[in-house]
């Protein structure tokens, strides 16, 4: 079998096999045996090549032997996790709280006028005629709460991850009910990350647009910088040229710089009478030019479907536009590897369950890093059959690296298990250096020390020194590995310990944070270590020294809070440590989706000269 396999292969590549066809003056047409005898060469060859594309879709991975990791909860432990696990409930409550609030959008008046009077469908209601199912990954829903310009829930737009016909893509929806679909400073930055999770991870994105433009009073935020309202734009061309699907539906309003967004995408759908694309809308001709025109007729559907083509196809309501949005995904390129058994799923995703339940995570989060509890604990709850193969695990014991499985995907997981010292930053860096040789994805569990290492002698200082140097070598090698990243602050997140650990300036591919994780330069209670040192004083210098690290150490409770980082967007959503193992297996199944993409590269012709 693998000799006429081979042979059938060869016989495409290898002169040796091929029959020689020389053409000759008397020659016209090929005689049938010879026709026949390529015919069956041409089949066997089609059908080998099926045969091995099919083998490597079914391909598995090497088994694991990784040993169990016994960690269960030990009465010793007993006061730390009940204190944990109060602290966990009272941010579970204000989760729940926030999460009410961001799902009214603009609140019950707007969605009424929403869907009574303009006679369009909610947000949520399109991404459920657009999607598989509801059982999509949303990004930043707290973005846009708590700002100094005021609340604006969930940024006026939804982001976030969905399958369409089984392929993972990015969605960027705007919210009309929020502000009209006017765009802030945070919505544009929400819109910008999107889409660099699409570029990151080379996803196809859907754009369903529904805005009013521009915020214009905070517009000195929105336009001028390189960051700002024209990235998206530049996205949209790079991404074009890096061959990542972009589709866009104008369900709404399309005015001014929103306009460019479907006239950039590679294919365009648009409602009848509810979308509209134009740069100045019917008020701003009136005022120009004193002519009065109505919406549809200066930039409806039917104009731009018949007459200027900035749209491909035209949908009389959004059902259809959303049949017509899932067809497009259905001609993108991809060969997604084949389903399981369903009873063999089942089968496989039991085997695959921790030894404790994800439920525990919550007790183990810690209110403060005096709680913090072994964080292979943490580990065990979160990996296939709470298997851990550790690495280096007698040496930089403050930090725990090692292999692992989540949800079938092989992992590097790196995990704060006290401070960052020299011998475990040197531990870290080979270990990342170790994944990016394998291309083995990096999962960051980060809870760093609340405070920078005091030099308080000679002695100190040199150690200091010799853990700054071993650090910079992680934070390099954190830097410079290509493979994908994720991280996930279940604790404290701060100084420069955090930047080792791939924080949001080392660019992961994802970043989450725990309802209870605290991120800013130094942890509340220790603002201390941010004033000068407190030599020889005046009893009134010292009281004064007293209210400044008071007011300091107020300010950084209020602004270390998880909420208050994911409303700036520091990061990509806060979420529930019992949700953390689903999220993470979406995570490694979203990036690994890339290699199914058939065509990535486009080979160049070469240039003719005449």
């Amino acid at each position: 079998m693998y000799r006429c396999v081979a042979r059938s292969v060869c016989s495409r590549v290898c002169p040796a096999f091929v029959p020689s066809y020389a053409p000759s003056s008397s020659w016209t047409l090929r005689s049938t045996t010879e026709d026949r005898q390529h015919s069956l060469a041409e089949r066997r060859w089609r059908c080998s090549v099926r045969c091995m594309s099919s083998a490597a879709r079914r391909r598995r991975s090497l088994r694991s032997a990784f040993p169990v990791l016994e960690k269960p909860l030990q009465l010793i432990h007993r006061h730390v996790y009940e204190a944990n696990l109060q602290n966990s409930n009272a941010c579970h409550k204000k989760y729940i709280e926030l999460s009410e609030k961001v799902r009214k959008g603009g609140g019950d008046n707007a969605i009424t006028r929403h869907i009574k009077r303009n006679k369009k469908l909610l947000v949520r209601d399109r991404l459920r005629l657009l999607l598989d199912d509801e059982d999509f990954l949303e990004l930043s829903p707290f973005a846009g709460l708590g700002l100094p310009y005021g609340d604006i829930p969930s940024a006026g737009c939804l982001t976030g991850i969905g399958r369409i016909n089984g392929l993972w893509c990015v969605f960027v929806a705007n919210d009309a009910t929020v502000k009209g679909g006017t765009a802030y400073p945070i919505t544009v930055k929400k819109q910008l990350r999107a889409q660099e999770v699409a570029i990151q991870n080379r996803l196809p994105c859907v754009y369903l647009v529904d805005s009013g433009g521009a915020f214009l009073p905070l517009q000195s935020e929105i336009f001028p910088d390189k960051n700002q309202g024209g990235r998206t734009f530049y996205n949209e061309a790079i991404m074009s040229a890096m061959k990542i699907p972009q589709v866009s539906v104008v369900c709404g309003s399309c005015t001014a710089g929103g306009a460019y967004i479907p006239t950039m995408a590679e294919e365009a759908v648009m409602v009848h009478r509810i979308g509209t694309i134009f740069l100045g809308g019917p008020p701003l001709v009136k005022a120009a030019t004193g002519e009065e025109v109505t919406p549809e007729d200066l930039g409806g559907a039917k104009l731009h479907a018949e007459v200027s083509g900035c749209v491909d196809h035209f949908a009389w309501e959004e059902k259809e536009a959303y049949d017509y949005t899932r067809n497009i995904i259905s001609t993108l390129n991809f060969q997604l590897p084949e389903e399981e058994d369903e009873e063999e799923a089942k089968r496989r995703r039991a085997e695959e369950e921790p030894l404790y339940g994800s439920e525990e995570l919550l007790g183990l989060a810690p209110k403060s890093y005096n709680y913090s509890l072994d964080v292979k604990m943490v580990v065990s709850r979160l990996t296939d059959g709470s298997r851990f193969q550790e690495f280096k695990a007698r040496y930089g014991t403050t930090l725990i690296t090692g292999f692992a499985k989540i949800h079938g995907h092989l992992v590097g997981i790196v995990a704060n298990n006290g401070e960052l010292s020299y011998q475990a930053a040197l531990k870290g860096s080979h270990f990342v250096q170790l994944c990016d040789q394998r291309d083995v994805p990096l999962l960051f569990l980060q809870n760093t020390a609340p405070t920078a290492a005091l030099t308080l002698s000679t002695t100190q200082a040199d150690m200091n020194s010799n853990r700054l140097k071993a650090q910079g070598s992680m934070m390099s090698a954190v830097a410079c590995a290509s493979v994908p990243k994720i991280t996930v602050v279940i604790g404290g997140c701060h100084g420069a310990d955090s930047y080792a650990m791939c924080g949001r300036s080392f660019d992961p591919n994802f970043l989450f944070l725990w309802p209870n994780a605290k991120v800013s330069i130094t942890a509340p209670g220790h603002s201390g270590s941010l004033l000068p040192p407190d030599s020889e004083q005046e009893e009134e210098e010292k009281k004064k020294r007293e209210l400044e690290e008071d007011d300091l150490n107020k300010r950084l409770t209020e602004e270390s809070s998880a909420f208050f980082s994911s409303g700036r967007l520091w990061d990509d959503g806060v979420i529930m440590p019992q949700d953390t193992r689903k999220v993470l297996g979406d995570c490694l199944d979203i990036i690994k989706q890339q290699h199914y993409q058939l065509s990535t590269e486009k080979p160049r012709s070469t240039l003719l000269r005449m």
